[in-house]
């Protein structure tokens, strides 16, 4: 995170006198306020505040480290205008997801986060494929999964859990599974990149069942089978993002409650810490605090 906005963060926070007041003078959420202020504790290595449901108070080290922050922010105030004068961060941001997560989420993110700095650009690059970050001069890459390349520098997001469902018109049809094994007399749509064979759950008991599944479409694209599936097609494992709009419209119908599917890991990838552009630090930041409100914490 950037120490800089943390220190504006900690000294609003000690002058208002709460992380509730101090998120409405810098138009952040709380839990952002929250963030920022849990990463300042833990670069000076001690608690800042005092803190009970109504208000905050400074520590004895939180009165010093307050003075030292408001001198850092009084010294950045003076440091000259870039050129041109534009105190804002134009640029243009690279950025690659999934199809299924550009679509459904981060599509949403990018256009807010314009709308708060609309000087700067974001070119998204939505591809089902893992993408080289400097061959292809990307600055910032959302992956789900739970395997990240050596070299990277990943910012975990959060987890993000897989659905099982299916449209009310094919359930109608072929009647709706009550336990695991009633998959296997389904037609189960499945993602050509993992397995085509066997569905994994976890049980109510915290067992492992590999339940074999099969079916008469396969894609390389969630997106298309998501598309399956609400066309009644079958039975389908999707990413929590991509089916919470449809199962809230009545489109697809979450199945076998209480069986819990693989969850996957959701982090930002980039390629190293240095040379940062405010830009890309604040979009990260932005990322962070728009994601935690749709995925829970790793």
């Amino acid at each position: 995170m950037d120490r800089l906005t943390a220190a504006r963060v900690f000294v609003t926070i000690a002058e208002r006198g709460s992380l509730t007041a101090a998120a409405g003078t810098l138009a952040m959420s709380r839990a952002m306020v929250t963030r920022y202020l849990n990463e300042m504790e833990s670069w000076v290595g001690t608690r800042l505040f005092h803190r009970n449901t109504r208000r905050v108070g400074l520590t004895d080290a939180g009165a010093r480290i307050l003075a030292q922050s408001r001198e850092l922010l009084s010294l950045a105030e003076q440091l000259p205008e870039p050129p041109g004068g534009d105190a804002g961060m134009p640029g243009v941001l690279r950025v690659t997801c999934s199809q299924s997560l550009a679509q459904t989420l981060l599509a949403d993110v990018v256009a807010r986060f314009l709308d708060r700095h609309p000087e700067s650009a974001i070119d998204l690059l939505a591809a089902e494929r893992i993408v080289d970050l400097v061959e292809e001069r990307i600055d910032l890459s959302i992956r789900v999964t739970d395997t990240l390349p050596q070299g990277v520098i990943a910012r975990p997001l959060g987890v993000c859990r897989s659905v099982i469902c299916a449209s009310p018109d094919y359930l109608a049809r072929h009647g709706t599974p009550a336990i695991l094994s009633d998959l296997m007399g389904h037609n189960c749509l499945s993602y050509t990149h993992f397995g085509r064979s066997l569905w994994r759950f976890t049980t109510p008991g915290q067992e492992q069942v590999d339940v074999p599944v099969a079916g008469n479409l396969s894609a390389n694209d969630s997106m298309a089978l998501l598309a399956a599936a609400i066309a009644g097609a079958g039975i389908s494992m999707q990413p929590q993002h991509a089916v919470t709009g449809p199962i809230a419209r009545g489109e697809l119908v979450a199945l076998l409650p209480g069986f819990e599917p693989p969850s996957l890991g959701v982090h930002a990838v980039y390629a190293s810490r240095r040379h940062q552009t405010a830009l890309m630090r604040a979009f990260l930041d932005f990322v962070v605090e728009r994601f935690s409100r749709f995925y829970r914490r790793p």
